[in-house]
């Protein structure tokens, strides 16, 4: 558990150094990722990304308990 937490927070650091690169990917403007405006609201609703993001990070773990 000690070693997953040290993993995860380096990759956030490192993520948190790389976002004026890693906000450019489609994350979140996915086809399947709903979007809706309307006159005084807003609703978005990623459902593509977090499913790639659910399955990366399920893949992750599953690599890291073998």
């Amino acid at each position: 558990m000690q070693r997953l937490l040290i993993i995860v927070g380096a990759l956030t650091v490192v993520v948190g150094v790389l976002w004026p690169w890693v906000s450019r990917l489609p994350f979140g403007r996915l086809p399947g990722d709903f979007h809706v405006e309307r006159e005084g609201f807003s609703f978005h609703f990623p459902l593509t990304t977090g499913l790639i993001v659910s399955i990366v990070i399920s893949l992750i773990l599953w690599l890291f308990r073998r």
